[in-house]
């Protein structure tokens, strides 16, 4: 196997990935550009273009795109994150000029029907309505935006109901032109493909890709602020998130604070896990987890458990969170870097994850990251790394609490900081 890229004179970049073995192929289009690139009265745009771009064509019925890709077998579809938009396939091989037909043609000669629009804010609503009727979904919307308060950063992708229904055809084309530029698109491929033909292909089917945005850009930098979110509903559990500042994809702890969310909560073998759930018994799921942005991050804890169980729950997990910053076992890091090696290695036995993993490495760093490269980073990590680090994100910072469900149990925010506080005093007297 082997990794290709190429730079087109337009701004796109194309890189491959040849499994020869296989017999089919993962590609798409990734743009370095997603809810995050809004403007204030833009929230939610960004998702209802990504739908919109299925809903018809110059050449081809919203019915047709869907007909043509499943006549052969193929499946296409899109996601929407903070910073990046996503638009992809998967084909056999003898398909790919089909798929990057229809890919190029739903980013460049989307009609945007009125009517379309209309049906297709109905849909987005009702999403909108199913995520706030799950308790765990609001749970994460909400600590995103109780992390950064009133910033787009924290908002949901989603949008409201308010703004979706403001929007007009040429409010989208005015957010596609100024974002779906070449110069922020990827072109990944991974399989059974040929990457000067794939190349070629792209060349001539993209040419109509905008070159450089309008320079209207959206500056946008994320300030963490933390802070307190309780929504009291009648539910048989309650979900909770505890959080704190995270790392950014280029700094230097973010490989550090992954490899400190596995120790704390990332499976069945954590520290979280095994103290929690399995000891005590105080929760059916508990884990850590920690997102990396381009500028910042947030590191979280979640725990889902029933209304009795809160007031025990939070002085636990509080205390593994001192036992960490205090003492972090070279096993458990090795468990940890194997998990993540063999995460890196999965990988490369599905194409639609190899494509998706290069894809988001040429996002974030310009190029693809031999696997070797990465474990190099994270044998850097050591015992005392990771108490000095745990020190820093969890007595150093802001808390961000978000809870939802028969919260009355649940300690005060100004209480748990409180803990946090003493453990500052630990840390110092350990140093």
């Amino acid at each position: 196997m082997s990794v290709e890229c190429t730079r087109l004179e337009s701004g796109l970049t194309v890189v491959t990935e040849t499994m020869p073995h296989l017999e089919s192929v993962a590609l798409g289009v990734w743009i370095k550009s997603g809810s995050r690139d809004e403007t204030a009265s833009e929230h939610g745009i960004a998702h209802l273009l990504e739908h919109m771009a299925f809903k018809g064509t110059a050449k081809r019925t919203a019915r047709q795109i869907a007909e043509e890709i499943e006549n052969v077998g193929g499946e296409v579809n899109a996601a929407t994150s903070v910073e990046t938009t996503s638009y992809y396939a998967r084909i056999l091989k003898d398909h790919v000029p089909l798929a990057i037909d229809i890919l190029a043609d739903i980013l460049t000669h989307s009609v945007l029907d009125e009517n379309e629009l209309l049906r297709e804010k109905h849909v987005i609503l009702q999403e909108i309505g199913a995520a706030i009727d799950t308790p765990d979904d609001v749970v994460f919307d909400k600590f995103s935006s109780t992390a950064f308060r009133d910033q787009t950063i924290g908002r949901s992708i989603l949008g409201t109901p308010e703004t979706v229904q403001s929007f007009t055809p040429d409010q989208i084309r005015s957010y596609l032109q100024r974002n779906y530029t070449a110069e922020k698109m990827t072109i990944v491929a991974a399989g059974a493909v040929d990457h000067d033909t794939l190349v070629r292909l792209v060349d001539d089917r993209f040419s109509d890709i905008l070159h450089t945005p309008d320079g209207s850009e959206v500056e946008t930098t994320a300030t963490y602020t933390g802070g307190e979110y309780r929504e009291k509903r009648d539910l048989m559990d309650v979900q909770l998130l505890i959080g704190f500042e995270g790392r950014a994809y280029h700094a230097r702890d973010f490989y550090a604070s992954q490899i400190l969310a596995n120790v704390l909560g990332g499976g069945m073998s954590s520290r979280l896990f095994q103290e929690v759930r399995e000891h005590r018994g105080l929760c059916y799921s508990v884990y850590a987890l920690h997102w990396g942005f381009s500028d910042t991050g947030i590191f979280g804890i979640h725990a889902a458990t029933g209304q009795e169980d809160v007031p025990e729950l939070i002085p636990v997990i509080l205390n593994e969170l001192h036992k960490v910053a205090e003492r972090v076992d070279v096993s458990e890091i090795e468990r940890a870097r194997a998990q993540f090696r063999a995460g890196l290695l999965m990988a490369h036995e599905s194409p639609a994850a190899r494509a998706s993993q290069i894809a988001r490495q040429m996002l974030l760093y310009g190029r693809t990251i031999p696997n070797e490269e990465l474990m190099d980073r994270l044998a850097g990590i050591t015992p005392e790394r990771l108490t000095d680090l745990s020190g820093r994100l969890f007595f150093d910072t802001p808390i961000t609490l978000s809870a939802v469900g028969p919260v009355d149990t649940l300690m005060a925010v100004e209480d748990i900081a409180s803990k946090l506080t003493t453990g500052r005093e630990r840390q110092a007297a350990i140093g």
